[in-house]
């Protein structure tokens, strides 16, 4: 009985009856279900419309409109915004030839809306493509019962102390393996670029990798990982939270890892521009801390604590296979003398955007202090 109160009333419907009418014929016409981020940088939303034929690339997808003032994007008395089209996916929900579109949010002049941050990561990549910069994310997320505490933990009191928890196996060391596996084939057959998943350190927290990714197509996959995970989370009843630190105490935070390279990275004695790169970023800490929560750092300031494997978020450092550094770089990658690095601050909730875009301007543009150049006019 505890653990069907710990799920959502919708989740407890009876699917069999449903998949009666997902077998329907459509008759050609498609269901396209448009994404987008809403007015807190974390959330997304979606709704839904018919084409009348497969859209066999993204020009083929129209722009559509919202109501802001639903989504803390708008006023009421101005409340229309665009949604534009920028990636198309499979829809894994309703099946072929049905699609998932992310989309980017315009105001009502076509101005970027505060929460699309797409908009300038897309100028920076434009910029710095012939780097070809790799990414792949880390997305540490915990699931939680309707009811808003960690699944599967006792009702009253806590699980055994974090030790066999981390990529466990067995009913006592993981719980909500059953999504993790739906959000797994879910991504693949979209085609996002998911390569993995693993269960975390504190029990009922998972992660799953997305990469490599070339420019603004690791926040586009991300982000479109973020809403599946979503939508199989509501088929199941659970909550899948992105709090950096959703438990206090001593249970790890949440992150969103970054591994990042450029070309000149890769090749053979990359190294030394790994080593640089590195040198870039520990002059830029605050900078970095501030893009890589939705709250400026008051988030990551939580998690950052110089325990349960991070790095003090005060204090900038690197190393060899150190993962209470600020950037790891992997033993592999000094041994092979070229690679790639990790940065281990970005926060669970963090934009991707933001984050990439903030390696770019750093490590290739060499920006330096805390502002931001604007590229537009170049």
């Amino acid at each position: 009985r505890a653990v069907a109160m710990s799920v959502s009333h919708s989740s407890r419907l009876n699917k069999l009856v449903r998949e009666q009418y997902m077998r329907l014929p459509q008759d050609g016409r498609v269901q396209v279900t448009y994404v987008w981020i809403d007015g807190s940088g974390e959330g997304v939303r979606c709704k839904s419309r018919t084409l009348d034929k497969e859209p066999k690339s993204i020009e083929d997808v129209p722009e559509w409109n919202f109501d802001g003032s639903s989504t803390a994007q708008a006023e009421g008395s101005n409340s229309d915004m665009f949604l534009v089209p920028v990636c198309m996916f499979r829809d894994p929900f309703c099946l072929d030839p049905n699609k998932l579109v992310l989309c980017e949010v315009l105001k009502y002049n076509r101005k970027p809306a505060e929460t699309n941050l797409r908009h300038t990561c897309k100028k920076v990549m434009d910029l710095v493509k012939d780097s070809h910069p790799w990414f792949g994310m880390e997305q540490e997320y915990t699931l939680l019962g309707i009811n808003g505490h960690p699944y599967g933990w006792p009702d009253n009191g806590f699980p055994g102390p974090q030790g066999p928890y981390y990529c466990g196996v067995g009913a006592d060391k993981v719980y909500g393996r059953d999504i993790v596996e739906s959000h797994y084939k879910a991504c693949l057959y979209a085609g996002v670029k998911i390569c993995g998943t693993n269960a975390e350190v504190m029990p009922s927290q998972w992660e799953f990798q997305v990469g490599p990714c070339e420019g603004i197509e690791m926040g586009d996959h991300l982000w479109m990982a973020r809403f599946i995970l979503h939508r199989v989370c509501e088929d199941f009843g659970v909550v899948a939270t992105l709090d950096p630190k959703p438990m206090t105490g001593n249970w790890n935070g949440a992150g969103c890892h970054t591994n990042y390279s450029t070309e000149e990275m890769r090749r053979e004695g990359g190294l030394k521009h790994i080593e640089a790169a590195i040198e870039k970023l520990s002059k830029r800490h605050d900078y970095h801390i501030c893009v890589y929560d939705p709250r400026g750092g008051r988030d990551n300031s939580r998690r950052l604590t110089g325990h349960h494997e991070t790095s003090n978020i005060f204090e900038f450092s690197a190393g060899v296979a150190n993962r209470g550094a600020s950037i790891r770089i992997p033993r592999q990658v000094g041994q092979d003398g070229c690679g790639y690095f990790e940065d281990r601050r970005p926060a669970a909730n963090c934009d991707p955007y933001a984050v990439t875009e903030a390696i770019m301007r750093t490590t290739v543009l060499n920006e330096t202090g805390v502002e931001t150049k604007d590229y537009a006019d170049h």
